[in-house]
């Protein structure tokens, strides 16, 4: 018995991580601080059990081992999903102002970079080690560092799992905290916002806001097949094919002498096959369902990526790691407050987007929207914002994160 509780195999560790990630939902119940400033339910319940496991080392105790066999597979259906919202048409439809948010969030992404490489050279420590606290973990979040933390692993960054979930965390709530604060003063500073008071009904994710500017979907099936489980089949298995074609494309890359993280192939493949759908409409693909089924593996990898992190790595990287980050938020506010507002327009909608900027730049898109969220309700309607951040957020800027630290990792380790 104790032999399948300290090893247990992929099926039995899959398991424990839905538990896990339960049990994370549970506790932003319990705990309103966690869910209000967004903190995933697979961040909380996984960091919990890692926890345990580390003070099960300090005591002493045996720690278990867990099979992670289907870590990575999780993982890449997750940016698969991703993948398939990089669609060209989508990107039209939004008009010059997402283009232009889009540059803007893709220059600080590599801002970020830059910034977590100067600051960590007065420590003696490898460049990389900045760009893992750069865009890797603030712009994309706990995933992507995630992701990536098995070549920052291999470029010689110890405890680079560690680092990543320390530095996407201290995003999600900086980002939280700060965002609403910036955003409201570019508002009174916009002084052409609607009257205080005046609210709005406003979506609850950044995907179901961008998917408005989608043409409207149509299920269709087989006689006799119910629709919405034949669209989830069918979503499934485009997946899976991705990912084997994907599987083919990285090998091919990496034979070219390239360092990439897995995903990248089928990433590529995905957001082919999203185009030429858009473009033929052979496939009719429901992004909604791609998405749901990216949220699953998401949340399932996260879980299980975080039960199995090794804390103990991380010590006596403290003080750089707060030195970085703090940089870090210096950075993005500044942006917020000067170039982002400006360049969006210097209105009241501009003034929403930067509070959704600094959400998404620091945190994820979870937080954006919140901030999004706090600001029309006390102001009123912002359809333009509404329109050009989640599209931005959910859609593109993942993808373009992805390449640019791919690039970096080839160039600096």
């Amino acid at each position: 018995m104790w032999q399948a509780i300290l090893h247990p195999n992929m099926i039995h560790t899959l398991a424990l991580a839905g538990l896990v990630l339960f049990l994370g939902y549970g506790l932003r119940r319990l705990i309103p601080f966690l869910s209000r400033y967004n903190l995933p339910a697979p961040v909380v319940g996984g960091l919990v059990v890692a926890l345990l496991t580390l003070l099960a080392r300090q005591a002493g105790l045996p720690l278990p081992q867990f099979d992670t066999t289907l870590r990575d597979p999780l993982m890449i259906a997750f940016f698969t999903s991703v993948g398939f919202g990089a669609s060209l048409k989508l990107l039209k439809r939004g008009g010059p102002q997402v283009a232009l948010f889009f540059l803007v969030a893709v220059v600080f992404a590599a801002l970020q970079n830059l910034v977590g490489i100067l600051a960590v050279l007065p420590f003696g420590l490898p460049p990389l080690l900045g760009v893992l606290c750069g865009s890797v973990t603030l712009t994309g979040g706990p995933a992507t560092g995630l992701a990536f933390a098995p070549e920052f692993a291999k470029a010689g960054i110890p405890g680079a799992a560690g680092l990543a979930v320390a530095a996407a965390m201290f995003g999600i709530l900086t980002g939280g905290l700060l965002g609403s604060p910036l955003a409201t003063a570019l508002v009174e500073r916009a002084h052409r916002h609607p009257r205080h008071g005046r609210k709005q009904i406003v979506p609850h994710s950044g995907t179901e806001a961008a998917e408005r500017s989608l043409p409207a979907e149509h299920a269709t099936a087989p006689v006799s097949e119910d629709a919405g489980a034949f669209q989830l089949l069918k979503s499934c298995v485009v997946i899976l094919c991705c990912m084997w074609l994907g599987a083919g494309v990285s090998h091919l890359m990496t034979s070219w002498g390239l360092t990439l993280p897995a995903y990248i192939g089928a990433m590529v493949v995905a957001a082919l096959v999203r185009n030429l759908d858009d473009w033929t409409g052979a496939l009719k693909l429901s992004q909604r369902m791609i998405d749901d089924i990216g949220y699953v593996a998401l949340s399932l990898f996260l879980a299980l990526a975080l039960m199995t992190l090794r804390l103990w790595e991380l010590a006596g990287l403290v003080l750089p790691l707060v030195v970085v980050l703090a940089a870090q938020v210096v950075l993005i506010a500044v942006a917020c407050r000067t170039l982002v507002f400006r360049v969006m327009g210097g209105d009241y909608d501009a003034a929403v987007m930067s509070g959704g900027f600094v959400g998404f730049m620091l945190g994820t898109m979870a937080n954006a929207m919140a901030v999004m969220e706090a600001l029309v309700e006390r102001y009123g309607k912002a359809p333009r914002a509404y329109l050009v951040v989640p599209i931005v957020g959910v859609f593109f800027i993942d993808f373009a994160n992805a390449f640019l630290i791919t690039v970096l990792l080839n160039v600096l380790r």
